[in-house]
């Protein structure tokens, strides 16, 4: 694999020897952003913000398995350009409206074209086939060549790390390592989302978008210099049922070339995010903008809402009389707490059919879904089902059409744990099978989110994350403070993640110990409730045992009140893998979320964007001992000061959260 990308890169620099490339030049809408091309024999690009150079001469090319290369000795033969400023309507999504202001440039070649996209906060690019017949692609170059050697925060694989090839096996979950782009460790991939610190505090991220039919993008770096290459899992040839209990397809061995494709494809944009501050990458709306728009239908009947999950609490319930665990009385339980709480779903996680059958109409004989879903309904309560891969697989259609009409509201689906071709394949058919029968999909163990939730909106939630169920078995050294306050600038740029929050144990600095059972998180019970602010998340848990937040009747409360999907989102402040403020406007309403790291914090924000009005607060902070007793908070109601300056403390590993609402004056 990798000596083909050498071989690609030495054809393209030996090409360029027989001739001068053309220049071409895009610029963003506002100018500061611009995208030097260089086309004919080979292309590359450079890319500069503001003045400042971030990337230069990045290669760009594929490769097919019939000789045929997108990329090498083939003149321009047609450059067409066009400027758009819309707005489109959002749907599931952490703002009701996006805007997509762009200028493109189309490169068009014999075989193909290369279409360039520059938006005020990044470009992307993306190959357009002009083949007639289905094709093979043998290899993709997609080089990101750093002007300098920069600090990066990169997430490498960290399963099955035997070789680099193994590692296209793992379930895209760590924390992120800080160096410099020369010290890669070059026994590692890296997963997408990947950040890049620019000249004058400008941050730079590498993802991708409308990844519908390819293979996921990797980064890797085996030269220790500044560039990092795009890397793929080649096509799956044998594949073998196994894995976490029998539930997912583990690959024997690769076919010679990384993707079967039809004629006239479409490939995924490869994007680069570029924020002049931290807090702006928070709010980056690229991978939307840049996805496929979905099919013209009613979309109403996907709803998002809070869930009561049952696993990371490990059915843990108290003060009742039945064994709790995966039965019927249990999830009755459940559906009664969420209904009185006016939480909108609960989950059946893995249990509730036989472990090991890979079979979802294998139920176990505790359990009779047919009559947890009837008492749910009669309790406004929805049932999303838990389904493993290759269960879900074998017989989706079946499975959906059969659940559905018991009233059943989705599925979580997890352990798919690859991004080959294949895979992502299978990610489309499930969301699109899913939108047939009326049914929501909520992918874990998987990849980053690529823009499949807005093509199909019933797509409510992606893992892909370090998320709050590392906390059950984590070593006492996982900084997960420290990734809270990373995660919203890398991957939640990408979209949203099931990260799962919620926990009403909490654990101050060195209190932290991973209890499988009776688990706890890192930092202050402020934290998990800003969580619900910060995290984008519109299928969002609650992940704590019912005992637990029925003990915490206030906390509980204001967790349901928070709405899963925003009419506006503001970045207020931030930096990377220290603190960020997030404001999010639900109707008339504002919340308000902050997070620190392990640091203790003062934090004025600026909350002038609010209209004129006077304006109640309804806060929850940290409380003085915090710093020790991380449960220990404040709930205050105060009226927001007249300059609008928001005077904020956190505790070490801490958190703050309100609720602004506008003060009415009735008449009578």
């Amino acid at each position: 694999m990798y000596r083909l990308m050498t071989t690609f890169a030495a054809l393209l620099i030996a090409v360029s020897a027989f001739a001068a490339p053309k220049n071409y030049e895009l610029k963003s809408p506002d100018g500061k952003l611009s995208v030097y091309v260089e086309a004919g024999e080979g292309i590359s690009y450079t890319l500069t913000h503001g003045g400042d150079l971030l990337m230069k001469d990045s290669h760009l090319g594929m490769y097919m398995t019939d000789g045929t290369v997108f990329g090498g000795i083939q003149p321009v033969k047609k450059v067409s350009r066009r400027s758009v400023s819309s707005t489109i309507p959002a749907f599931m999504y952490k703002k009701a409206e996006v805007k997509d202001e762009f200028n493109e440039m189309t490169l068009k070649f014999k075989k193909f074209s290369v279409i360039f996209r520059a938006y005020d906060d990044g470009m992307a690019y993306r190959f357009v086939s002009h083949l007639k017949e289905p094709s093979q692609v043998e290899m993709e170059m997609a080089d990101f060549n750093f002007a300098q050697d920069w600090n990066m925060w990169a997430a490498y694989v960290c399963q099955h790390t035997e070789t680099l090839d193994s590692q296209y096996y793992n379930s895209f979950e760590n924390t992120y390592s800080y160096t410099p782009l020369s010290e890669w460790n070059k026994d590692r991939l890296a997963f997408l989302p990947l950040m890049v610190d620019g000249p004058g505090g400008k941050k730079i991220v590498i993802t991708e978008a409308d990844l519908m039919n390819y293979p996921g993008m990797y980064l890797y770096n085996g030269n220790a210099d500044n560039t990092l290459d795009g890397v793929f899992a080649p096509y799956p040839k044998e594949v073998k049922q196994g894995g976490h209990n029998n539930l997912q397809m583990e690959v024997q061995s690769r076919e010679p070339y990384i993707a079967k494709c039809e004629g006239g494809e479409s490939f995924p944009w490869r994007i680069v995010a570029v924020s002049e501050n931290d807090v702006q990458m928070a709010d980056n709306d690229m991978v939307y903008c840049l996805a496929t728009p979905a099919a013209e239908a009613d979309w109403s009947w996907v709803k998002p809402g809070k869930v009561a999950w049952d696993w990371w609490n490990a059915w843990n319930l108290y003060g009742v009389d039945f064994k709790s665990g995966i039965n019927n009385d249990t999830y009755k339980y459940y559906i009664d707490f969420a209904s009185a709480n006016g939480i909108e779903y609960v989950i059946l996680d893995e249990g509730w059919a036989v472990t090991g059958e890979a079979d979802l109409f294998n139920v176990v004989p505790e359990i009779d879904v047919e009559m947890l879903a009837e008492y749910a309904s009669e309790r406004n309560v929805g049932l999303i089902l838990w389904a493993g891969y290759r269960a879900f697989d074998r017989d989706m259609e079946k499975v959906c059409e059969y659940y559905s009409k018991m009233g059943i509201k989705g599925f979580k689906i997890d352990f798919m744990d690859r991004d080959d071709q294949i895979m992502v394949d299978f990610h489309r058919r499930a969301a699109q099978t899913a939108a047939k029968y009326g049914m929501m999909v909520d992918f874990h163990g998987t990849y980053k989110p690529t823009g499949l939730h807005r093509t199909y909106p019933n797509v409510v939630n992606y893992e892909g994350v370090h998320g709050l169920e590392q906390m059950k078995w984590s070593k006492e050294d996982v900084d997960q403070v420290t990734y809270d306050v990373t995660v919203p600038y890398i991957r939640m740029m990408a979209g949203p993640m099931d990260y799962t929050q919620g926990a009403m144990r909490n654990a101050a600095r060195g209190n932290y110990r991973p209890v499988n059972s009776e688990a706890m998180s890192q930092g202050t019970r402020c934290r998990q409730l800003a969580e619900y602010v910060v995290f984008d998340s519109p299928l969002n848990m609650l992940c704590d045992s019912p005992s637990n937040y029925m003990k915490e009747k206030e906390c509980t409360d204001f967790i349901a009140s928070v709405p899963e999907i925003w009419d506006e989102t503001r970045g207020l402040d931030g930096k990377v893998g220290e603190y960020i403020a997030i404001a999010r406007r639900s109707g008339l309403d504002w919340y308000v979320g902050a997070m620190t790291d392990w640091n203790a914090r003062e934090m004025t924000l600026d909350l002038s964007f609010l209209p004129e009005g006077d304006y109640k607060v309804e806060l929850y902070r940290d409380g003085v001992n915090a710093d020790r007793a991380a449960c220990d908070y404040r709930k205050e109601v105060i009226d927001l000061p007249a300059d609008r300056l928001l005077k904020i403390t956190m505790a070490p590993g801490g958190g703050f959260v309100a609720k602004i609402t506008e003060v009415v004056e009735k008449e009578f």
